[in-house]
């Protein structure tokens, strides 16, 4: 497989995490440009700032979210709620409220965790005109009854959805999109984790000269995901919506939606809604022949956004790659979720696994035997010759032999890789070999 991480690319990302995490983000707003401006000091971006109101699929653009400052105080003037302290103190989107009004009355407003009371929830109400606040149980516990001033300094008002990309030019013009959403606030792992290790394999990829050629894709959960979709049908379809016949080829070849990346738990692959796309195929070979603990799951329609590059219209080989799943512990979408929650070693290793999976992609051809006629005379070419006093010579000669009886044309050098047991590193090594020697040609 390709080398490790470079030393220290654990560190950095973490640093990155730890830079992005007290933002206030949501599905619009200036959270989210904030957010860009500090991924754009990293990789190069192409922002762009799509108007309420636009119909993207079925669904239309909302009314941009801001918000300057929210608390609960006392009757003393103390807040108890405050939220300079934590953007997660607010229901996200919530609408403008300024009242005074008694405890019983606010509790309708409150959001706790009983179960685990000294944790702020995460909570949001995008699409239904709601105002609230997040605290701990611990919090709530000690306000007494009484009168308290309730403040949430907010605008929900037409503005725009911002999203952005980064492209890394490859040999060819077909894509790989790696998706990652920037709609979480105050949350580490879910998703500023994703986003860094996004970032840092930009930076690596562009440094590859690779085949694909690479999009990233920072957006908000599903609507942003559903916005670039609509933008950019023929991109992923080769027409619009309305004119698609279903399974229309595109541009967009393969895709990894990233989320959840940087916690201690194993490495987990939820596979596309085909189960069989060739993401699919390279993930499960490079968890399976890395030795690493790791689980991979099968598609179910909930999730990240890979259900919606996976949706029937578009049906794109998508999977999603993450630690802990959504929803798999007991941190997700509370304030324990901060930057102590994540591991700079569980980010050098995701980052590992992504690599290793895109070189396996990148290499990933079919051959056709232009001397299919018998075995060829590999020493009469100086085949067997370079193989001399290697380690491994057994294994690249198998490996050679492997691949002049598999390249029929239909067979890819993963699927010689899974039927011989050996490296794809070896069997891509045999054929570039073997196409130098004239042997075998794409």
């Amino acid at each position: 497989m390709a080398p490790m991480t470079a030393p220290g690319a654990g560190e950095r990302m973490h640093e990155l995490v730890e830079r992005l995490y007290p933002i206030c983000r949501s599905i619009t707003g200036d959270g989210v440009r904030a957010t860009l401006d500090i991924i754009g000091e990293y990789v190069p971006l192409r922002v762009h700032e799509v108007p309420t109101g636009t119909q993207v699929l079925d669904w239309t653009v909302p009314q941009e979210w801001n918000i300057r400052d929210a608390y609960i105080a006392d009757a003393a003037g103390n807040r108890v709620v405050d939220f300079a302290a934590s953007s997660l103190h607010v229901l996200g989107y919530s609408v403008p409220v300024a009242a005074t009004m008694p405890l019983a009355e606010l509790r309708g407003h409150l959001h706790t965790l009983p179960d685990q009371p000294s944790w702020v929830p995460y909570r949001t109400s995008y699409y239904k005109p709601e105002w609230g606040f997040c605290l701990s149980q611990e919090t709530l516990d000690a306000m007494p009854d009484g009168e308290y001033e309730v403040r949430i300094d907010s605008t929900l008002a037409d503005g725009h959805l911002t999203y952005a990309e980064h492209v890394v030019p490859g040999q060819v013009a077909d894509e790989v999109i790696v998706s990652c959403h920037v709609c979480h606030p105050s949350l580490a792992n879910d998703n500023m984790a994703g986003v860094a290790v996004a970032v840092f394999l930009a930076r690596e990829l562009a440094e590859r000269n690779p085949y694909y050629t690479y999009r990233f894709i920072f957006a908000p959960g599903t609507i942003g995901a559903i916005t670039w979709l609509a933008r950019n049908a023929e991109r992923v379809i080769g027409a619009s919506p309305a004119q698609a016949e279903p399974r229309a080829w595109g541009r967009v070849r393969h895709g990894l939606v990233l989320a959840c990346a940087g916690d201690r738990g194993q490495l987990t692959y939820k596979q596309s809604r085909r189960g069989d796309a060739e993401i699919d195929r390279v993930l499960r070979h490079v968890l399976r022949t890395s030795g690493r603990p790791h689980r991979v799951d099968e598609f179910t329609p909930y999730g990240y956004d890979e259900r919606q590059y996976c949706s029937p219209g578009f049906d794109l080989g998508v999977g999603s790659l993450s630690r802990t799943p959504y929803a798999g512990y007991p941190e997700y979408h509370t304030s324990a979720d901060d930057p102590s929650f994540v591991s700079p070693e569980a980010l050098a290793d995701t980052l590992a696994v992504c690599r290793e999976a895109f070189a396996v992609l990148d290499r990933n051809r079919r051959y056709l035997n232009l001397s299919p006629y018998g075995e060829p005379q590999l020493g009469r070419r100086g085949l067997y010759d370079s193989l001399g006093g290697r380690s491994d010579a057994k294994e690249a000669q198998l490996a050679m032999l492997w691949v002049l009886s598999l390249s029929d044309g239909e067979q890819s050098l993963l699927d010689v890789a899974e039927r011989s047991g050996l490296p794809f590193d070896a069997v891509a090594a045999a054929a570039d070999a073997l196409h130098g020697a004239g042997l075998v040609k794409t």
